[in-house]
Parts: structure tokens; C-alpha cells; sequence
């Protein structure tokens, strides 16, 4: 196994080299004085630091299961232009800059990327066509014929990109799942799987006992700590949460802080700083627009053009959000109708403004004021909220971060009318999801990929 890691490690390496050395072919053909020492300095000194750099943003990690295009796409973005920046801020402490073409430099810097991305795309594909052959696979086994060991391993049959292969289950009492036993192997049992691990008969092992088990669990972990196998265990529903607390010390004691707020001082003051330095650009940038759009609604309905509705922001606590009135009703209070598809309120030039999300651009003027920001958990109203918060469990944790104009839920498909409890379901999920991971960087992806969806997104009516 580890012999498989390290010779996928060498080829994306050795890929990752070839795509940076380009400085040098484009070097040949646009500069006149080809300074073939300086530009292969330059580009094996770049390799260097995108390999190290690549440590931190882990994209020589293994890919099974990774999505690539919001993940490992933007991992190898962020260390080529961390490693480009480091480059030049080098050639220019040297006083070399002379020696290098500014043409050559910003063509290297859009070329790299892409042959970077198109090696990683490449290889991907192949590797995943070999995985799916059964080749360069890892044998694994399960240890627990329960239903989160049996969804695990249906999983794994439906992506067999993944590369895993599941040689069977390893029984936990005599009154296992029949239904599992008769879709898997039952290879043995508990004192053989220890045996198995100390022997290496398996790629890797999955502990999936049942919850209730803690002293069976721990019992086989200590049994296993000797072993030479990596063992993973599949987390129930109650231990997949504590794996997205925060852990604190307080008093020399350990604590999981469960519900808490998701940004340390230093993180809000960063997202506030990028609230009103992106808020404020897209403003000004926007105003024309938005008073096209104010003329429009006040000429073809009667009503006034903003609509303004309570919801609950930060904690809790209520503003009033607003956008283009879209609809011949300003509902508010304690029943909101949501809109549903032709449903007959809204107008002409409210379809379309629903449509393209138009709408929502006085929320720029909620973002200077404070009250919301450009990213975050969309605000619903207080009546949805009062629905959800019994149906949904931690659903009212989205209000530990401002509401957003855009957020996760909506790039990820789940906006517009939630008809079903799943959707909305999903859309927590998404929030939950983004709490827990905020970044800088995510929060500009949201904004970068809004921009493009949101003409084409078919929940919006």
C-alpha cells in the first residue's frame, strides 16, 4: 500500500514538474534574447516550492472519493499562485527581474494552471478506469454487520473509482444481520480479525459496530493498537457530530465545544473587512442597474419598489431584509406563502428578477449596514423559522453566523421553494456544512460561482 502511495505520488510530481517547466518552451518562443539557464532556474525553483507548498494544501494526498472540481482544482489554484507570487517577490529581491520577460511571466502564470489541472484531470480519469479494472485496488474488511457497516460497503460498489474492495464482514455477535450476510462474506470473527490485522491480510480495516457497544469498541481498538493494518472506524450519526466540535481547554481540561460561534474574533473581523470591501465595489458597480430595476417595478405594478420583511439575523436577532418587491403582496408576520412555480402574485418583471436573482441586490445595502453578509445561511422568514426549528434538529445553529445574500446551499442546487422536508433538510446540511468550514477562500468561490449559477438555475422562479 504504501508503495502504491508513494509511486502515485511520484507520477502527479512528475507531472506537476513538466506542466511548470513550460516557462521554458514558452520562453523559447517569444523571447528574443532566450536565456534557456534562467528560465529553467526559474522553472525548477517554482516546482520546488509548488511541491512544498503542495504539503500544506494537501494535493498529493489521495484523491478517492474527492470531489474535483471544488476541491482538488481549487487546492492546486491556490498553491500555484501561492508558488508564482513567491517567484517573482524572490526574482525581485535578487535583482533578476531584468532577465525575465513580463509577456512570459503572466502567460506562464494563466498556462501553468491549466496544464496542471488537464495532468490532474488525465490522470485521474486513467487511474479511475484502472481502479474500475480492479487494478492498483485495496483490499479492505468491515468489522460489524450492522446497517452503518452495510451502507458503507454499497457505497463503495457504487463508486468503484474508489479503488476499495470489500473482501467481507467480520461477525460481532451470533445475532448478526441476516440481510448482510446474505449480500457479503462473513470471513470470521472478532478474535480472527485480530489476528488478520496483526497478519496483514487487509489493505485496511472499518470498525462499524453498533453504537450501543462502547466497551466492545474500545475493548477491539486497544486489541488492534499493535496491529500493522490501518484501521478506520465509521463514526454513528452522534459521533460524526463531536467530529465537527471545536475543542477547547479550559482549566488544563479538555472540552467539545457542541454548539458555539463558528468564527474566532480575528475571522469576523475578516469577514467584515470582506463584507464592506466587496460590498461596496459590487455597489457602486450595481446602481445603475438597480435603478433601471426601481423604475421598472414601479412602472408596471402598483406598490412600492422595495419590500421589506422581518427575519432573524446573527443570534437571532431581527432586521428587516430588503429586496425588489417581486410579487402584487408584501406578505409578512406569522404566515408566509412561499413562492411557487407560475405561482400567480408574481409579476411580469418580478419572474424575471426572481429568475436572475436581481431581486436581491438591495441586500448589499443589509451588508453595509451590518445586518446580513455577502455570504452566509440564507435568511428565511420568521414563520419558516418557527416551522423548521421543531422538524429539523439544530436547525436554528444557522443563526451563529449573519445570514448571506448567497451562501452554500444555493451553489449546491438546494434554493428556491423547499415543497418537501428533505430540501430544506439539505439546505441546513449545506449551512452546517459552511459554518463549520468558513474560510476566506470559500467565501470568494461562493461569490465566484453565484455570479455564473444563479443565470442558470432552474429552483429560482
Amino acid at each position: 500500500m504504501v508503495d502504491k502511495k508513494i509511486s502515485s505520488e511520484l507520477i502527479y510530481r512528475t507531472t506537476d514538474t513538466l506542466a511548470i517547466l513550460s516557462i521554458v518552451l514558452l520562453a523559447s518562443i517569444y523571447s528574443e534574447r532566450y536565456n534557456f539557464e534562467g528560465y529553467l532556474a526559474a522553472g525548477l525553483g517554482a516546482s520546488l516550492i509548488f511541491g512544498l507548498v503542495g504539503r500544506f494544501t494537501d494535493i498529493y494526498t489521495s484523491w478517492s472519493g474527492r470531489p474535483f472540481f471544488r476541491d482538488e482544482v481549487m487546492r492546486l489554484i491556490v498553491t500555484w499562485l501561492t508558488t508564482f507570487f513567491v517567484l517573482v517577490f524572490i526574482i525581485f529581491a535578487s535583482k533578476t527581474s531584468e532577465q525575465f520577460s513580463r509577456l512570459i511571466l503572466i502567460s506562464w502564470l494563466m498556462l501553468a494552471p491549466a496544464l496542471l489541472i488537464l495532468n490532474r484531470y488525465v490522470l485521474r480519469a486513467l487511474l479511475s478506469h484502472l481502479k474500475k479494472l480492479g487494478i492498483r485496488n485495496h483490499s479492505i474488511a468491515i468489522v460489524g454487520m450492522t446497517e452503518a457497516g452495510l451502507k458503507f460497503a454499497q457505497a463503495i460498489q457504487q463508486q468503484p473509482e474508489s479503488g476499495l474492495q470489500v473482501a467481507g464482514f467480520y461477525a460481532h455477535d451470533e445475532q448478526d444481520n441476516q440481510a448482510i450476510s446474505e449480500q457479503y462474506a462473513q470471513i470470521g470473527d472478532l478474535e480472527k480479525m485480530v489476528q488478520d490485522a496483526k497478519m496483514g491480510t487487509w489493505d485496511q480495516i472499518y470498525l462499524a459496530l453498533p453504537s450501543n457497544q462502547k466497551t466492545l469498541t474500545t475493548r477491539i481498538i486497544t486489541q488492534l493498537a499493535d496491529t500493522i493494518t490501518p484501521i478506520r472506524l465509521i463514526p454513528d450519526s452522534f459521533t460524526n457530530s463531536l467530529m465537527h466540535s471545536k475543542y477547547l481547554e479550559i482549566a488544563d481540561t479538555p472540552v467539545l465545544s457542541i454548539y458555539d460561534a463558528p468564527l474566532s474574533v480575528q475571522s469576523a473581523v475578516v469577514k467584515r473587512i470582506e463584507d464592506l470591501m466587496i460590498g461596496s465595489i459590487l455597489l457602486i458597480l450595481l446602481l445603475p442597474i438597480m435603478a433601471v430595476i426601481a423604475a421598472a417595478v414601479k412602472l408596471t405594478s402598483p406598490g412600492p419598489v422595495l419590500f421589506k420583511q422581518v427575519r432573524h439575523g446573527l443570534k437571532g436577532e431581527p432586521f428587516k431584509v430588503w429586496k425588489f418587491r417581486t410579487m402584487t403582496v408584501c406578505e409578512d408576520g406569522n404566515t408566509v406563502k412561499q413562492a411557487t412555480r407560475n405561482d400567480l402574485r408574481v409579476t411580469r418583471v418580478g419572474a424575471i428578477l426572481r429568475k436572475t436573482s436581481m431581486d436581491e441586490l438591495p441586500q448589499f445595502f443589509n451588508v453595509l449596514q451590518g445586518h446580513m453578509s455577502i455570504v452566509g445561511p440564507r435568511p428565511h422568514a420568521i414563520s419558516h423559522n418557527e416551522a423548521y426549528k421543531t422538524l429539523i434538529p439544530g436547525y436554528m445553529m444557522r443563526h451563529l453566523m449573519k445570514p448571506g445574500i448567497t451562501g452554500w446551499a444555493q451553489v449546491n442546487g438546494w434554493r428556491g421553494e423547499t415543497d418537501t422536508l428533505y430540501k430544506m433538510q439539505k439546505r441546513v446540511e449545506c449551512d452546517m456544512e459552511y459554518i463549520r468550514s468558513w474560510s476566506l477562500w470559500l467565501d470568494l468561490r461562493i461569490i465566484f460561482v453565484t455570479a455564473f449559477k444563479t443565470l442558470f438555475d432552474k429552483n429560482a422562479y
